[in-house]
C-alpha cells in the first residue's frame, strides 16, 4: 500500500515536470516573390497555445522590395478586405494627409500586430505572444503601402525561437507555416497575346519570366485568323525541347502543361507554322491556372522599351566631296528594367550612379543584365566621348547618357540642284539587342542646337524615325533614325560665282556694239578663260559625280554659249571684208537683243529642268 502510494506521487509530480518544459523551439525559412504592391502571401499557423511566442523577420533579396508584415487571427482575417488597407493610404495621399499616421491607425485596429522597418535597414521584424485562447493565425506578407516596390524576399519564421529576430537562424523542427490563398490573393495568372507568324518565318518566340519550382504552366494557341497550323515548343534555353503539342498535326489549336520540377529561368514558347501556313493567332499563357481570361502578373517577358533622343549641339563641319558630317551630339536612353531594382537601404544611396558609361556597361556585363547597348550606324570614325554617365533609380529606372564627337556618313546627299540644294543629314542609332529584348521609342530629348557654329548651312527642320528592320547582325532589331535638313547660305554663290558670270555675259554683250569685229574676238576669248576658273573654282567643293548639276549645266550653257559666240565673230571678220552683204553681217544688228534673249531662254530651260519638271 505504501509502494503504491509513493509511485502514484513520483508519477505525478514526473508529469507535472514534463508540463512545465517548454515545446521545443522551431524554425522555418521561406523565400518567395512579391510582383508588386498589391501582390500578397497569406500563410496560416495553426493550434497556436496560449504563451506561444512568434518571431518573424522579413528581408528583401531582390528589386527593391520594401516588406511589410502583418499577424492577425482568424476573426480579424475574416473581417479584413484587403484593398481597403491601400485605398485608405492612396485616400490619405490625395489628400495630403499623412499616410503614416493612416497605415498605423488602420493598422493597429485591424492586426494583431504588424511591423514595417524594425529589421536592418527596410526589413520588417516581429514578436508577437498569444494571447489566452491559442487558436489559428494568419501572417500577412506584401509590399510596404508607402511606396511601389517588387523583388524576392526571405521570411525567417520562428515557434518559441527569438533567435530569429537576429535574421541570420536556421531552420528547425517541423514547417509551422502554410501558404494559403486569402481575400484579395491569387497565386495563379493567365496572360493573352497576340502576334502574327507569316508562312515564311522559322518560327516566333515568345519568353518566359521566371517561375518557381512545382508551377504548373499551362500553353494554349489559337489561330484567329488565316490557315496558320500552330505547332508550340516549350523550349528550355530557347534550345533543348521539353515539351510539345501539335507537333505534326492539322488542328488550329495547340495545348499544352508541364510542371516544372525545380525554379525555371530562360524558358521560352515557340510558335512554329505548319510549313505553308500562316496567320493570326492568340497565346494565352497561365501559370497555375487553365482558365482564359487574363489577370495577375505577366507571364511572358516583354521587351524593354528604351525611349532615346539625339541632341545636335555642333556641327564642327561638312565635307562635300567625302559625303560626311562631324558634329557633336549627345545621346539620352531612358528605360526600366526591374534586374536592376535595388533596396536604398542597402546601399544608403537614392540612386545608383555610374560616372562614366563604361562603368555601367561593366556593371550590365558582370551581372548578365540586358540594357539597351547601340552603336551609330553610320559612324565613320571613332566616338570621342567627351562625358558619359548613368543613374539608376531603386525601381529599375535608369538613364544612360553620353556627349561625344565623331564623324557621320551622309550618303543621302544629292548635288543636282547645286548651289541651291537642301541636304539631308541623318544620325542612326541601332539596338545591338533585336526586338525580342529591346525597342526603341522616341523620347522629347530630341532637339537641334541654336549655335551649330557652321556658317555655309542652315537648318531647315527635323524630323525622328523609328524603325525595325534586319540589320548587319542577320536579326531584327530596332533604330532610332534622326534626320535633319539644310540647306546653303547662297551669298557666297551669288556674289563670288553667279554674280561675276552675270557680269562676264554682260560684257561679252558690250562687245556687240563694237564694230571691230577683231576687238570682239579678243574680248569673247578671254571670257573663255574665265569660265573654266569657274567650272576649276566648284569642281573643287564637289565629288566627282555621275551627274551634272544645276551649276555645272549653267557654266557648260555659259561656255557653250561664249564658244558660239567667240565662233560668229570670227565669222564676221572673215566676211566683213570678202562679202559686206553677208546674211551674217545683216544679222549682227540683230545680236543686241538676240544675245540676251538666248541667254534667257538657255537660262531658263535649264531652271526648269532642275527645279520646275
Amino acid at each position: 500500500m505504501l509502494l503504491a502510494l509513493s509511485l502514484a506521487l513520483v508519477s505525478v509530480i514526473s508529469g507535472a515536470a514534463q508540463d512545465d518544459v517548454p515545446p521545443a523551439p522551431r524554425v522555418q525559412i521561406i523565400q518567395d516573390y512579391i510582383a508588386n504592391s498589391k501582390s500578397l502571401r497569406t500563410y496560416r499557423i495553426t493550434h497556436l497555445s496560449a504563451g506561444d511566442t512568434l518571431y518573424f523577420y522579413m528581408e528583401g533579396t531582390s528589386g527593391n522590395l520594401d516588406p511589410f508584415i502583418a499577424l492577425l487571427s482568424k476573426e480579424q482575417l475574416n473581417d479584413l478586405t484587403v484593398g481597403s488597407f491601400w485605398a485608405e493610404v492612396q485616400k490619405a495621399i490625395e489628400e495630403h494627409r499623412d499616410p503614416l499616421s493612416v497605415v498605423a491607425k488602420f493598422a493597429d485596429s485591424n492586426f494583431s500586430a504588424w511591423d514595417d522597418d524594425s529589421g536592418d535597414g527596410f526589413s520588417a521584424a516581429l514578436e508577437y505572444t498569444v494571447p489566452e485562447g491559442g487558436g489559428d493565425y494568419y501572417l500577412l506578407v506584401f509590399s510596404s503601402p508607402f511606396s511601389e516596390t517588387f523583388g524576392n524576399y526571405k521570411l525567417t519564421a520562428g515557434l518559441n525561437a527569438s533567435q530569429v529576430l537576429s535574421g541570420d537562424a536556421t531552420p528547425k523542427g517541423d514547417p509551422f507555416l502554410m501558404l494559403v490563398q486569402s481575400k484579395g490573393q491569387d497565386t495563379g495568372a493567365v496572360q493573352k497575346v497576340t502576334a502574327f507568324v507569316g508562312a515564311e518565318e522559322a518560327s516566333v518566340q515568345h519568353r518566359l519570366r521566371p517561375l518557381d519550382a512545382q508551377d504548373t504552366l499551362y500553353v494554349r494557341v489559337e489561330t484567329i485568323e488565316g490557315d496558320l497550323i500552330p505547332q508550340v515548343i516549350l523550349r528550355a534555353y530557347e534550345s533543348k525541347p521539353i515539351r510539345s503539342a501539335n507537333y505534326g498535326g492539322d488542328a488550329q489549336t495547340a495545348y499544352l502543361e508541364y510542371t516544372f520540377p525545380e525554379n525555371a529561368h530562360n524558358y521560352s514558347i515557340e510558335i512554329i507554322p505548319k510549313p505553308g501556313t500562316s496567320g493570326t493567332y492568340n497565346l494565352i499563357v497561365g501559370k497555375n491556372d487553365s482558365s482564359t481570361e487574363p489577370y495577375g502578373e505577366p507571364l511572358l517577358q516583354q521587351p524593354i522599351n528604351a525611349s532615346i533622343g539625339v541632341k545636335l549641339q555642333q556641327i564642327t563641319g561638312i565635307d562635300q566631296k567625302a559625303e560626311n558630317f562631324s558634329a557633336v551630339v549627345s545621346t539620352m536612353i531612358t528605360w526600366n528594367n526591374p534586374e536592376m531594382a535595388f533596396r536604398p537601404d542597402e546601399c544608403e544611396c537614392e540612386v545608383k550612379v555610374y560616372n562614366t558609361g563604361q562603368e555601367f556597361i561593366n556593371y550590365a556585363t558582370r551581372n548578365d543584365i540586358v540594357w539597351p547597348a547601340f552603336t551609330y550606324y553610320n559612324q565613320q570614325n571613332n566616338r570621342w566621348i567627351q562625358n558619359s554617365f548613368a543613374v539608376v533609380k531603386p525601381n529599375g529606372d535608369a538613364r544612360y547618357f553620353e556627349r561625344f564627337t565623331t564623324t557621320f556618313q551622309a550618303p543621302d546627299f544629292d548635288f543636282r540642284q547645286f548651289p541651291f540644294d537642301h541636304q539631308t543629314f541623318f544620325i542612326r542609332v541601332d539596338s545591338l539587342y533585336p526586338t525580342d529584348f529591346i525597342t526603341f521609342n522616341a523620347s522629347d530629348f530630341t532637339e537641334v542646337g541654336t549655335q551649330l557654329g557652321e556658317e555655309e548651312w542652315y537648318i531647315t527642320g527635323h524630323e525622328v524615325e523609328i524603325l525595325s528592320e534586319i540589320n548587319s547582325t542577320g536579326q531584327e532589331t530596332s533604330s532610332f533614325v534622326f534626320r535633319f535638313y539644310a540647306s546653303r547660305h547662297l551669298a557666297f554663290y551669288i556674289y563670288r560665282i553667279l554674280l561675276p558670270l552675270g557680269l562676264i555675259i554682260l560684257v561679252a554683250w558690250i562687245t556687240f556694239f563694237l564694230e571691230d569685229y577683231g576687238k570682239r574676238v579678243d574680248a569673247t576669248t578671254a571670257n573663255l578663260l574665265l569660265f573654266i576658273a569657274f567650272n576649276f573654282t566648284i569642281a573643287g567643293d564637289l565629288p566627282r559625280l555621275g551627274y551634272l548639276t544645276f551649276m555645272d549645266t549653267l557654266l557648260a550653257s555659259a561656255f557653250g554659249l561664249s564658244v558660239l559666240v567667240v565662233a560668229y565673230n570670227v565669222a564676221l571678220k572673215r566676211t566683213e571684208q570678202s562679202k559686206p552683204d553677208s546674211w551674217l553681217v545683216k544679222l549682227d544688228k540683230y545680236m543686241l537683243g538676240l544675245y540676251p534673249l538666248i541667254y534667257a531662254i538657255t537660262f531658263g530651260v535649264v531652271t526648269w529642268y532642275f527645279f520646275l519638271q
